[in-house]
C-alpha cells in the first residue's frame, strides 16, 4: 500500500534556510548549516521509524548554484523507507543566507501547495523550525486547517540581546539581520502554534518568555535525541584515528591533553574568547593543546562575510599571541571524523569546550559526553540541563575569557580518578537521558493529542459552480482596477464577452459583499463566479442559477482563535478609535475609524492582543481605517485556499491589484498584474518575475495583463529567478 494512503500520521517538517542533505551533511559549512540540520535529519528518521507514522516529509529550499554541491538541486531525496527530503523552489536559484530570504517566502508556500497536490494527501501536522519556517508553517496550517507546531531553535530577541551586550547598535543589528522582521515572524509563529517544542526549561523561561505571545500552557520541553551509536569512549590500546595526523602537523607536542572546540565559524560561537582564554592562561598553554574545528574551508576570502571575519580574526589572534605549535585549526574534516575527534580528545584525557554566546540546546555536548569526554560549556540555555543530567563538567560565563580559562583548568589539571569519574558519568547521562526513540515517542504523544482535535477536510467540491469545469481563474480588485473608468470598463466587458467555459472570473476586495454587489449593479456588469470580500474573510460562489452561496468551510477555517467579543472589549481601552457603522461590520471583520494623531499604531495593538492571548490581524489603511480580522484571513490566503479546494495550480490563477492591500495576493506563484494607476507602495515589487506592471490604466490594465500572460489560450509563464 502506498504510504500516501496507508493508515498512520503524515508529518510535515519545514526548515527553509541552510543546506540540507541526507548523506554527509556539511555541518559548519556556514552560519546557516549547523546543529539544526542534524537535529532535523535525525528527527525525521526517528519519527518515520515509529509504527504510528505513515509518511514524514522534511521540506527545505532547493538550491541550484555552482558554488555548492549538485545534491542541493535534487528535488527529492529519500532519507528512509517513508521519509522524504523535499526541496522547494523559492526565489532566486542561487544559495542565499537566511537574512535575505524573507521576500521570497510566499514562493515557498506556493511550492508546498504544489507538492501537496502531487502526493494527494494533506499533512496531519506542520512543524516549523526557526522563524522563517514558522511564518510559512503558520500560513500553511491555516490553508490546510491542520495544527501547527513551532520550534524556534535560536530566537531573535536573545540574539539581539547578546549583540547589544557586545556594543552593537540596535539599528545596525536590524539592518544586518532583519531582526524586526524575524522577531515579528516569531511572534506570529508563537501565536499560531498549538504547541511550541523547546529543548530545555531554561530556554522556555528565559528566552520564549520575553515574547508577547508567550503562553506557558502551550510550551512543551522535549530534549532532542542523539544518534549515540556513532559516539563511544576510546577502547584500551585503541590506535589513534587518521585525523590525528592532520592535527599533528600543527602541534609541537601532539600527545598533550586536547582542548577540543567544534562549531561553525560563526561570531555567536565565541571562538575569539576561547582563544583569548587559552592564550592568557599559562597553565593551559603548558599542559594542553587547543584544537579548533570550525567547519571546512578552502580560501577564506571566498567565504561568506561572517565566516571570513571569524576565521581571519582567529589567524590574527594566533599570530598576536604567538600560539604556533600549540593550536591546531585544520582546513577540512569529514562527517566520520567528528566521533574520532571526540575519542582522540578522550585518549589524551582532554576536554570538550562550547563557549557559545547563546546555545538553545548543545548537541555537541551530548556527543562529547557519549564519547566519555568531560565538558566545559556556556551557562546560556541548554548546557545547564545537559550538565545537570550528565554531571561531567562545568558551566562558564561566555563573556569572560578568565572564567572560560578557569573552567578548562579545572579539567586539564584534575587528577586521573576525577577525570575518569566525569567520563563515566557523562557516558551514562547521555545514554539515559538523550535517545531519538524516546524523543519520537514523547513527540508523537503530543501530536496525537492535538491532531485528535483537527477539523474535517474541506477539499470537497460544489457541483453547481462553474468552477467544476474551470482550469484557470482570473481575480481583480474593484475600485481602481475593474471600476473607476467607464470607457475602459466597457472595452474590457467587450473583450471578455465570450469567455470560454474553462475560465472562471472572480473579484478580491476589501469591500463587504453587499457593498461589492451595489457597485456591480451601479456599473451594470455581470456577476463574477467567485467573490472574495471583506478583506478575504468571506468567499461566495455564483451558482448556475445566479444565486450566491457561501463557502462554509472557509468560514470554519477563519473561526480559529477568533474571539471578537474579547477583542472589542480590549479595544475599548484604547484612545483615538471609534467603531464604524453597523453596515461595515461582519462576523469576521471589526472596523473602526482611527484618529491619525491620537490613535494607536499597529505594533501597539498587536502587543496588547498578544499579552492577553488574543489572536487577530491588524490592518490600518489610509491612516484612518482600522480593521481587525482573524489571523487566517487575507485575500492572498483566500486565493491559495481556492487553489487547493478546486485543484487549480497557482500558475493558472491571474490576479490584478492596485494598492498595498493587494501585495500578499500579488506575491508568490500566481500570475500577477499591477494596474497602471496603482498606488506607489507597489513599486517595490517591480523586480518580481511574475508581477507585470501594466502601462494602461483601470480595466484596460486587465486586458493588457491577460494578453501578456496569454491567459485565455496557452498560458505563458515568465521565467523565474535565474
Amino acid at each position: 500500500m502506498s504510504e500516501n494512503k496507508k493508515p498512520g500520521l503524515y508529518l510535515m517538517l519545514i526548515s527553509i534556510h541552510g543546506l540540507i542533505r541526507g548523506k554527509d551533511p556539511e555541518l559548519g559549512r556556514d552560519a546557516d548549516t549547523g546543529g539544526q540540520v542534524l537535529y532535523l535529519l535525525e528527527l525525521a528518521k526517528a519519527l518515520g521509524a515509529h509504527p504510528d507514522v505513515a509518511r514524514v516529509d522534511l521540506l527545505t529550499r532547493r538550491v541550484i548554484d555552482s558554488k555548492v554541491s549538485d545534491d542541493y538541486a535534487v528535488e527529492q531525496e529519500k532519507l528512509a523507507r517513508n521519509v522524504h527530503l523535499v526541496r522547494i523552489d523559492c526565489g532566486p536559484r542561487r544559495y542565499l543566507r537566511k537574512e535575505v530570504l524573507w521576500p521570497h517566502l510566499e514562493g515557498f508556500i506556493d511550492g508546498t501547495l504544489k507538492h501537496i497536490r502531487q502526493i494527494g494527501r494533506t499533512p496531519d501536522i506542520i512543524h516549523g523550525h526557526y522563524a522563517d519556517a514558522g511564518l510559512v508553517s503558520a500560513r500553511l496550517a491555516g490553508l490546510f486547517g491542520v495544527p501547527m507546531i513551532f520550534t524556534g531553535h535560536s530566537l531573535g530577541r536573545e540574539k539581539q540581546k547578546q549583540l547589544l551586550k557586545k556594543g552593537q547598535r540596535k539599528e545596525r543589528i536590524d539592518k544586518q539581520y532583519n531582526m524586526s522582521q524575524r522577531i515579528e515572524a516569531e511572534e506570529i509563529s508563537l501565536g499560531t502554534a498549538e504547541v511550541i517544542i523547546a529543548s530545555t526549561s531554561q530556554e522556555v523561561e528565559t528566552q520564549y518568555a520575553t515574547y508577547d505571545n508567550y503562553h506557558p500552557k502551550r510550551m512543551h520541553v522535549v530534549p532532542p535525541g542523539v544518534n549515540i551509536s556513532r559516539f563511544r569512549p576510546p577502547k584500551k590500546s585503541e590506535r589513534k584515528p587518521a585525523i590525528n595526523r592532520e592535527l599533528a602537523r600543527f602541534l609541537e607536542k601532539p600527545d598533550k591533553p586536547m582542548i577540543l572546540a567544534l562549531s561553525r565559524a560563526d561570531e555567536r560561537k565565541n571562538i575569539a574568547a576561547l582563544v583569548k582564554a587559552y592564550a592568557e592562561s599559562d597553565t593551559l598553554k603548558d599542559k594542553a593543546n587547543l584544537v579548533i574545528i570550525a567547519g571546512n574551508r578552502d580560501v577564506i576570502n571566498k567565504m561568506d562575510k561572517g565566516s571570513r571575519t571569524v576565521l581571519s580574526n582567529l589567524l590574527l589572534q594566533i599570530d598576536e599571541y604567538d600560539l604556533y605549535g600549540k593550536v591546531a585549526f585544520p582546513k577540512h574534516h569529514e562527517s566520520d571524523d567528528v566521533p574520532a575527534l571526540y575519542r582522540l580528545a578522550a585518549m589524551t584525557k582532554g576536554v570538550f569546550v562550547n563557549p557559545a554566546l547563546t546555545e538553545p540546546f548543545g548537541l555537541t555536548l551530548i556527543e562529547a559526553a557519549a564519547s566519555g569526554l568531560p565538558v566545559v560549556a556556556t551557562n546560556d540555555g541548554g548546557p545547564n540541563e545537559i550538565i545537570r543530567h550528565c554531571r561531567n563538567g562545568f558551566l562558564v560565563d561566555p563573556h569572560s575569557p578568565k572564567d572560560i580559562a578557569a573552567g578548562l583548568e579545572k579539567v586539564i589539571a584534575s587528577k586521573k580518578t576525577q577525570w575518569n569519574k566525569w567520563s563515566r558519568s557523562g557516558y551514562q547521562g547521555a545514554h539515559n537521558h538523550y535517545s531519538w526513540s524516546g524523543h519520537a515517542e514523547c513527540y508523537l504523544s503530543i501530536v496525537k493529542n492535538i491532531v485528535a482535535k483537527r477539523q474535517q477536510s474541506y477539499l470537497d467540491q460544489t457541483p453547481t459552480s462553474r468552477l467544476v469545469t474551470a482550469d484557470r481563474i482570473g481575480f481583480t480588485s474593484l475600485d481602481n482596477a475593474l471600476f473607476g473608468n467607464k470607457k475602459s470598463l466597457a472595452e474590457f466587458m467587450d473583450y471578455i464577452r465570450e469567455t470560454p467555459e474553462n475560465i472562471a472570473m472572480g473579484i478580491a476586495t476589501g469591500r463587504t459583499l453587499e457593498s461589492a454587489l451595489a457597485l456591480i449593479r451601479r456599473y451594470k456588469t455581470p456577476l463574477p463566479n467567485i467573490f472574495i470580500t471583506s478583506v478575504g474573510t468571506e468567499i461566495h460562489y455564483k451558482r448556475k442559477d445566479g444565486k450566491l452561496i457561501e463557502d462554509k468551510h472557509w468560514r470554519k477555517q477563519l473561526d480559529y482563535r477568533w474571539e471578537p467579543a474579547e477583542l472589542k472589549k480590549l479595544l475599548k481601552t484604547l484612545p483615538g478609535i471609534k467603531v464604524q457603522k453597523k453596515s461595515m461590520q461582519t462576523e469576521f471583520k471589526i472596523s473602526y475609524l482611527r484618529n491619525p494623531e491620537t490613535g494607536p499604531r499597529v505594533a501597539e495593538i498587536k502587543q496588547l492582543f498578544r499579552q492577553h492571548d488574543l489572536h487577530a490581524k491588524v490592518i490600518i489603511a489610509d491612516e484612518k481605517h482600522l480593521d481587525i480580522l482573524p489571523i487566517r484571513a487575507s485575500k492572498g490566503l483566500a486565493i491559495r485556499y481556492l487553489s487547493l479546494r478546486w485543484g487549480i495550480p497557482l500558475d493558472r490563477i491571474l490576479v490584478v491589484g492596485d494598492s498595498g492591500n493587494d501585495e500578499e495576493m500579488l506575491l508568490g506563484d500566481t500570475l500577477a498584474v499591477v494596474v497602471g494607476n496603482h498606488s506607489p507602495e507597489l513599486d517595490k515589487l517591480r523586480d518580481k518575475p511574475r508581477i507585470y506592471f501594466a502601462k494602461s490604466k483601470y480595466a484596460n490594465s486587465l486586458i493588457e495583463g491577460i494578453e501578456y500572460y496569454n491567459f485565455i489560450k496557452r498560458i505563458r509563464i515568465p521565467n523565474d529567478y535565474s
